[in-house]
């Protein structure tokens, strides 16, 4: 699933592997809503309410708002270092260490709200209540994000939206410019449904998860945290870099 490109000819394994990333994102974006009020991989939105925190005079609030998307930035920042930097200087990534740390922070999510630590499931909107949380949460999407994005060559994107729907505006458009003989038609319809696949793979795992949370409540992270201990298993069962270049 991991050193493909999303304009590659993707076999059905490796395609349902980074959709099920998707889910999984759409599911952590729903639960940490649902905890408390709060989208996840969300920055430009935590940078918004840092704005309204701060205009209502709520300075220890706006501090704490504008604080939680430098987590987000230390997971990209660790996967960076353990599988761009390694890409690189070709050698093989670590992407089975950099996943599983992303599961082990929602195990620590789920764990902690199970026992209490939390407070109450869906409370208000408290930013020292919910701090951690969304802490954990935006830096397991980080680390995943950041993964995914290095080994697909900056072509895909899990943990938000944003990019993948302009990339397939974009991509449209270029189907329908192109020639119907230029043989980049193919590629450009091949990228621009899978990049619609895992906006609606998102859009599931958020619908799910909504499902997932309001009967589980903190219980409900256990679910993604078991899916990415699955894609850890399955980037430890890949072969290094340096074996697999060999045998091209």
């Amino acid at each position: 699933m991991f050193r493909h490109r999303v304009s590659d000819q993707l076999d059905l394994r490796t395609v349902a592997h980074w959709l099920l990333l998707c889910f999984v994102a759409g599911n952590v974006n729903s639960g940490g809503y649902l905890a408390c009020h709060r989208f996840v991989s969300h920055v430009t939105g935590f940078a918004t309410l840092a704005g309204i925190e701060a205009a209502e005079m709520r300075w220890l609030d706006a501090l704490g708002v504008i604080t939680v998307p430098i987590y987000f930035l230390f997971g990209v920042m660790i996967s960076a270092y353990f599988v761009d930097r390694r890409l690189h200087e070709g050698r093989s990534p670590r992407y089975a260490l950099v996943m599983g740390l992303a599961s082990l922070c929602l195990f620590v999510s789920a764990g902690v709200g199970v026992a209490g630590w939390w407070g109450e499931f869906g409370h208000s909107l408290v930013i020292s209540r919910d701090y951690f949380l969304l802490a954990l949460l935006c830096m397991a999407s980080g680390l995943q994000n950041a993964a995914l994005t290095s080994s697909s060559g900056s072509t895909l994107r899990t943990t938000h939206l944003t990019g993948a729907t302009t990339d397939l505006g974009i991509g449209l458009v270029r189907w329908w410019a192109l020639p119907s003989q230029d043989a980049r038609r193919e590629t450009e319809k091949r990228v621009a449904v899978l990049r619609l696949g895992s906006i609606l793979s998102f859009m599931l795992g958020s619908t799910v998860g909504a499902f997932v949370y309001l009967r589980w409540q903190y219980a409900g992270f256990f679910l993604p945290a078991l899916l990415g201990l699955y894609v850890t298993s399955i980037a430890a069962r890949q072969p290094p870099l340096e074996a697999s270049t060999s045998k091209t």
